[in-house]
């Protein structure tokens, strides 16, 4: 059975925490973020939280139906902040590019929570924003309901996808996230073009560009695509 959820008036503790704090929906979350980004997703749970929190365990109940739930507001959490302070410029492709640059960033910067978030669908206010100000962009550049809806399902799908790619490459180990990018310089660069004439050919733009992420590249490359299709 689903924990009742107490309303946002009624959530506040009488007293402080240990740490002299009052609890918070969004305390609750950016400690949440912050477990996630020292501890990964192993070390997300109730019991760690509340500890984090000098609380009991329980108490996080009182603000979540469950660790499920919190999940979600986490995913929200940072969709707000790629949508905090962005004004549409009037510029359908600009609008869109730097919106999705925004949203790729915004998980970035918290590795191990993309991983854990980036392919949910939360329902939640920021997201519901988010998705309502992509829609009207490209409505409002002319584009056929349709054509609106199956470009923002390519859109959002591919920032979030490099997202919960480059995260989870940016969540391995150090000696780990090394090891792989000198994979194209110890190996990829050094196969002899009898054998493998394409690698070799473009081994040197391969060493320089593989480690980077291809996202920004992906993004224009979908943009122009629309672009196209509008003319």
């Amino acid at each position: 059975m689903a924990k009742r959820v107490v309303p946002e008036a009624a959530r506040r503790r009488r007293r402080p925490t240990k740490q002299g704090q009052v609890l918070t929906h969004q305390l609750i979350v950016e400690t949440a973020l912050r477990m996630l980004r020292e501890h990964g997703a192993a070390g997300l749970s109730a019991r760690r939280l509340g500890l984090a929190l000098g609380a009991d365990a329980s108490t996080v109940y009182r603000y979540f139906r469950g660790m499920d739930d919190l999940v979600r507001a986490i995913a929200d959490e940072l969709i707000g902040t790629a949508m905090a302070d962005w004004r549409p410029a009037g510029d359908w492709r600009a609008d869109l590019r730097e919106l999705g640059l925004r949203i790729y960033h915004a998980y970035l910067a918290h590795p191990q929570a993309a991983v854990l978030t980036a392919s949910r669908v939360t329902g939640r206010p920021n997201e519901v924003a988010g998705d309502e100000a992509i829609l009207g962009i490209l409505r409002g550049a002319g584009f056929a309901d349709g054509d609106a809806v199956r470009i923002y399902h390519a859109f959002i799908d591919q920032s979030l996808a490099f997202a919960i790619l480059d995260a989870a490459t940016l969540a391995l180990p150090r000696a780990a996230r090394e090891a792989d990018e000198e994979v194209w310089q110890a190996t990829y660069a050094r196969l002899p073009a009898r054998t493998h004439p394409n690698i070799a050919a473009t081994a040197p733009l391969l060493v320089a560009e593989m480690n980077d992420s291809a996202y920004a590249t992906a993004l224009d490359m979908l943009l122009s695509s629309a672009s196209a299709q509008l003319r």
